[in-house]
């Protein structure tokens, strides 16, 4: 593998004709450490676990998506409008393209839920949620309903801190990330890298009162033991999607 490129707090390069455009908002980042050798097997082909002096992570995001719209076209109120709670890793490829892997996305919509299995490829999975704020907490709630593991489930209640001026070089590690690998393609060389755009992350402390969640293990990882080496809290940005780039780097059509 070669070096990975630099971690930089603005996305590296803008995406003039995006593939999607959304809102991610009321964030909330939970991070883990983890051995790399832990995860090297749930990465796709092509990939190795990216790590922070030797270390990786295991992150537990929790959000509202809304308004998913296509190319140019205006954000749909309803159908792209959602909570949204995701298990992801962090990964590095060939070309050194720092991304995430997704090992579980939960979402409120159906119909999401199966343009992304399907058109995508990626781990969506039907579930019932809520995000709901109060004063300064906000509380994520989600209970799986389709294809399962049946029961898996998560609450995870924040209370928000001071804005944070000057990130951690962690920090940034784990939360600007400027694109996904994922197995869009059929085949053994079908990994692929979907890159995305949006401002510098506005982000806050934040203090965890409640996380009784199982998702981590439903997505194949060891259960968390101890408490998280990070929690932290953003507002939100808006989003640009570009179109997936094929193993050697070039977009698809």
């Amino acid at each position: 593998m070669p070096k990975p490129t630099p971690v930089t707090p603005d996305a590296p390069a803008r995406i003039r004709t995006p593939l999607l455009t959304q809102e991610w908002l009321d964030l909330t980042f939970i991070h883990w450490a983890v051995d790399p050798d832990v995860v090297t097997a749930l990465l796709p082909r092509g990939t190795v676990a990216d790590t922070h002096d030797d270390v990786t992570y295991v992150g537990l995001v929790a959000f509202r998506m809304h308004r998913v719209g296509w190319l140019r076209m205006p954000g749909v109120p309803y159908l792209g409008t959602f909570p949204e709670t995701n298990v992801r890793l962090y990964s590095v490829d060939e070309h050194g393209r720092r991304g995430v892997v997704f090992r579980s996305m939960d979402a409120s919509r159906l119909i999401p839920v199966v343009m992304g299995r399907v058109g995508f490829r990626l781990p969506y999975l039907w579930s019932r949620m809520s995000v709901r704020p109060a004063g300064d907490t906000v509380t994520y709630t989600g209970s799986r309903r389709w294809p399962g593991p049946r029961g898996a489930s998560s609450r995870i209640t924040v209370r928000t801190g001071e804005r944070i001026e000057e990130p951690t070089e962690l920090e940034h590690f784990l939360t600007a990330r400027w694109g996904m690998h994922n197995a869009f393609f059929g085949g053994p060389d079908g990994v692929a890298y979907l890159p995305n755009h949006h401002p510098r992350w506005p982000l806050y402390r934040a203090e965890l009162l409640t996380c009784e969640e199982n998702l981590i293990a439903a997505a194949g990882l060891p259960a968390p033991s101890g408490a998280p080496v990070s929690v932290l809290y953003s507002p939100g940005v808006p989003v640009r999607l570009g179109r997936p780039a094929r193993p050697a780097g070039i977009p698809t059509p």
